[in-house]
């Protein structure tokens, strides 16, 4: 009984701990929103220390690609058309398929991609990771039984000075089945989200849980933990997640679901004092699964548009289509029609 007590008052401890810790340099939150007759929405911050330029692609199926430019790189040729989210315009942050399937990358500072197995293994680029997933499955379970595989290894470029592109993801199909993916030490974590519906940095998922099981304890009616650190945006993320209404109307469950991430964002330019790294929100997405729409919210411009993958051509051989987002500041609505076709981005391999 003692140990069990102690192990209990150590574990919220700990969880106390890593809610009021110094935010890291890296930020992100993602949540997903359950609606009613099927309506789920995926909305998700992307937050950094330094401006990201980040434009939309809308990729038809039938491209042939590959992962890396190194030698016995993975090659595919894309089963579905996709939106992708692409920094820098050379390497895809995130994005939505025609099936539904969403997948977003997050910062995680504690990821380690390579370990001694799998050094040799085909290379695939962080650049081309995300579009590979999307490109040749529509359901999360899929996605799982490849990434069981590991038949690959994850390398890539820099950014922003040397930083290195330390990232786990949330993967969500049009079921509402989500799982999380990290790796630890070079080795492939895949975690059943369960009934979960927030995630953001640091920790890993299995502490993250701790705490956000430490606080339901403690009650959102109560109390919430109202720091810009990752845990506490998580916390506060899954308890509204689970207690706003579920609604059916796509364009409320958009709104609401804006409304957590918004929420949970850092204000663009906070700053606190002795924390120069600390991240600031640049912009958010909703993937309206069920709607195949996806919506991008740059904090700086006046309203949110979206992308409507149903009304588009994704047939092989089909042009690949670009929005320059930095264009595009005072677009609102559907912007299909403002897509321009485009020879693709450049890969950051």
């Amino acid at each position: 009984m003692k140990n069990s007590v102690a192990k209990a008052v150590a574990a919220a401890l700990a969880a106390s701990a890593a809610i009021f810790a110094p935010s890291p340099a890296e930020g992100c939150s993602r949540v997903l929103y359950k609606g009613l007759d099927s309506l789920f929405v995926v909305g998700r911050s992307l937050d950094w220390k330094t401006p990201i330029p980040t434009n939309l692609y809308v990729y038809p199926r039938g491209i042939a690609k590959k992962g890396s430019d190194a030698p016995g790189a993975i090659e595919w040729t894309s089963k579905y058309g996709s939106v992708y989210a692409v920094g820098y315009d050379g390497g895809i942050t995130e994005g939505m398929n025609e099936t539904g399937l969403v997948i977003n990358g997050l910062f995680c500072k504690g990821t380690v991609y390579v370990n001694e197995q799998t050094a040799n293994r085909p290379p695939m680029s962080m650049a081309m990771f995300v579009g590979w997933l999307l490109d040749m499955n529509s359901t999360t379970q899929e996605v799982v039984d490849v990434l069981k595989q590991q038949n690959f290894t994850i390398g890539g470029a820099t950014f922003d000075g040397g930083t290195v592109s330390a990232l786990h993801w949330g993967i969500t199909d049009a079921t509402g089945a989500s799982a999380i993916l990290e790796f630890d030490n070079g080795t492939v974590k895949v975690y059943d989200m369960g009934d979960y519906r927030a995630m953001t940095n640091d920790p890993q998922w299995p502490a993250m849980t701790a705490i956000i099981d430490y606080w339901e304890g403690i009650g959102g009616k109560n109390m919430l933990p109202g720091t810009v650190t990752s845990p506490s945006r998580c916390v506060r993320a899954n308890y509204f997640a689970h207690h706003v209404e579920a609604v059916a109307d796509p364009e409320v469950a958009v709104g609401i679901t804006r409304s957590i991430v918004e929420y949970v964002s850092v204000p663009y330019t906070y700053m606190i004092e002795g924390e120069p790294n600390l991240s600031s929100t640049q912009w958010r997405s909703y993937s309206d699964i069920k709607n195949r729409r996806y919506w991008f919210d740059v904090v700086t411009n006046p309203g949110a548009y979206y992308i409507d993958l149903t009304k588009l051509d994704l047939y092989p051989g089909a042009p690949v289509l670009k929005l320059d987002t930095a264009k595009s500041t005072d677009l609102v609505g559907c912007v299909n029609s403002h897509l321009k076709v485009s020879k693709g981005f450049t890969p950051m391999y």
